[in-house]
Parts: C-alpha cells; structure tokens; sequence
C-alpha cells in the first residue's frame, strides 16, 4: 500500500486518507473516491488530496478485519461468539451468553506479533461477561494489509478466543451460625452473583457452626454446586468447615488464596453422584458485593472449567484487588508500632 498526496484528479479508485468538509456534505475517511467525488473536491479547491492507494496483494481493511475475526472463530456458535459487521477495519466479536472468556494469550501476542497493524485486542483471561458483551476486537490499523501478513496472523488465530458457557444449573449456599442470625446478607450477595450466571440458589439454609450439623448439611444437597459459610471464619485446613466436608464423604482440594479479598477460600469435591460435584468454602468477603477471589473462582467452576491447586496459586499476580478501609492493620503500614 502506498499512502501520501497526489493530484486530486488522479485520486479515482484510491481511499480517501482524511475527512474532508465540502458544501455539499462531509467525504470521510476510508472512502473509496469516485468520479463525482474528485469533480466535488477540484469545484472547491481541492487540487491536492491524501490517499491510500493499495497495491496487487493488498488486502482492504474490512476484509482483512472480517478474515482475521473468522480465523479466531471459524464456528461462532460454537465459540459462543457472534461477530459486527465490518466497520472501518473493526470487527468486534460479542458473547452470546453469560460465562467466562477464554482467551488463549500466547496466540493473541502472535497474531499481534505479525505486524503492527494487525491487531487483536480482548479482555482479560477468565473474565466473567454478560449475553452482549464485548470479548474481543479485531482493529487494521491501516486501510490495508498485504495477504500474506494476513495469513500468517490468521494461521496463528485459530481457536484464540471463545466464551465458556455456564455449565451448572443450580447452587446451594450452607450458611453456619454461631450465637444468633446476622442476617441474610451472605444469601443475598451470593443469590446476586448466581442470578447474573443464569444459575439458581436455592432457598437459604443454616445449621450451628458444628462439624456434625454441618457434614449432615452437606451429605443431604442435591445442588451442581455446593457453597459453605462459615459464621466464624475457616482459619485451618482441619477447622469445622473442611472437617464437615471431610465428615460428609467430600474431599478439600485446596486451603487458602493469594488474592485479597478471598484469603480465607477453600475448594473441595462431594461424592461421585452425577460425577464429583464441587464445594466452595467461602471467607466472609462473600457478604459484599465487591470483587473477590471468590468470584474468579465460583465463575470458573459454574462454567465447568477446571480450578486446580496450582491453577488457585498462579492467581497470586493481580490478585491484590482492593483496599479494605475497615481492616484493623492497613497494608500501607501507617501507625504500626
């Protein structure tokens, strides 16, 4: 592709490189200049104008754009992806439903790796998204590329991107008591966070804070999911909540995160019913509605995909999520003997 001035009546069948504002109405960038559109242009003046003009084995910038989106997902559908139309070499890719991005970050950086401009932007990996949202953006920065930059970045695209769907279709939430009820907060932040994955909760229940009241709790669920909080937080790998999952035939996989909020996470399996159905320990960060280590781990194993003890420990870069202004030791150190 070449691109820089020439004589306006030499501009036919070449991309306009800038807007221009003419009597009659506005020629915008990325227009393909035509015979009117040059006789517009001399009428006032413009005897000098800026194109692109692309060369044998240029490929324009819609096309390329629409090329590179159908080589991350070759079946949308499939990828639980639908993709805009081409717009100024932009093709945005938009989940079909709620769940989770997969996002497969060493072929991103290789197609962004081509050439410069060729690019390919998503969010983050394992963000949750809503029906609509935006999961990925194809963007030629240029009005074209040549094929074979085209090619290649398409041949290392494929399968990049995709959204998880939402795997279980129901939760329970085991809440433990220690004295009195403190109230349905923990139900309701939990109900909010299934309700926005398509998944229901069922009704709320509490048992005492007691190792034998709670493994009968949670040997009698049904649920894909099963969730615990404790009235008094989980501190060891063998206090009440891990012993009652223990109690109830369940297996505790993983004690305790590096993110924060959400140190306080354990993760288990219950029984071979309908194969082994997961079990969260929740910290007490579950009764906000903020952002914690729990929710990358509940949207993650609502969505089917695996949550492993390493997988937990990687979390540990990013995972510094918020200040907490109640906590009784600020982490800035301020005022601490």
């Amino acid at each position: 592709m070449k691109f820089g001035v020439i004589p306006t009546e030499k501009a036919q069948g070449h991309v306009l490189a800038h807007s221009v504002q003419l009597t009659a109405g506005r020629l915008r960038k990325g227009k393909l200049l035509a015979e009117q559109d040059m006789a517009a242009l001399l009428a006032e003046g413009w005897y000098e104008i800026t194109v692109a003009q692309l060369e044998p084995g240029d490929i324009g910038e819609d096309a390329s754009a629409l090329r590179l989106a159908h080589a991350l997902v070759p079946d949308p559908s499939g990828a639980g992806v639908h993709l805009s139309e081409p717009f100024t070499g932009r093709v945005n890719l938009l989940a079909n439903h709620p769940g989770v991005a997969v996002i497969d970050a060493a072929r991103v950086n290789a197609v962004n790796a081509v050439q410069p401009m060729i690019t390919l932007a998503t969010v983050p990996r394992w963000q949750r998204m809503d029906a609509g949202g935006m999961v990925a953006t194809v963007k030629i920065i240029s009005y074209a590329v040549p094929e074979s930059d085209l090619q290649a970045a398409c041949a290392e695209a494929l399968g990049a991107v995709r959204v998880a769907p939402v795997a279980l279709k129901t939760a329970v939430l085991i809440e433990t008591l220690v004295s009195r009820d403190a109230g349905d907060k923990g139900w309701r932040m939990m109900q909010a966070r299934m309700e926005r994955m398509g998944v229901t909760l069922s009704p709320r229940r509490t048992v005492p804070h007691a190792t034998d009241a709670l493994g009968a709790a949670i040997a009698e669920t049904t649920e894909d999911l099963v969730l615990i909080l404790t009235g008094s937080a989980t501190s060891d790998p063998h206090d009440i909540a891990p012993e009652a999952l223990r109690a109830a035939g369940g297996t505790m996989t993983r004690f305790g995160m590096p993110v924060d909020p959400g140190n306080l996470l354990f993760l288990g399996h219950l029984g071979a019913d309908r194969g082994e159905r997961p079990v969260i320990g929740l910290p007490g960060s579950a009764r906000s509605p903020a952002l914690s280590g729990i929710d990358w781990v509940i949207e993650r194993t609502l969505c089917g995909l695996e949550v492993t003890s390493a997988g937990i420990a990687a979390m540990g870069v990013g995972g510094l999520l918020k200040e907490i202004p109640t906590r009784p030791q600020p982490r800035s150190g301020k005022n601490q003997e």
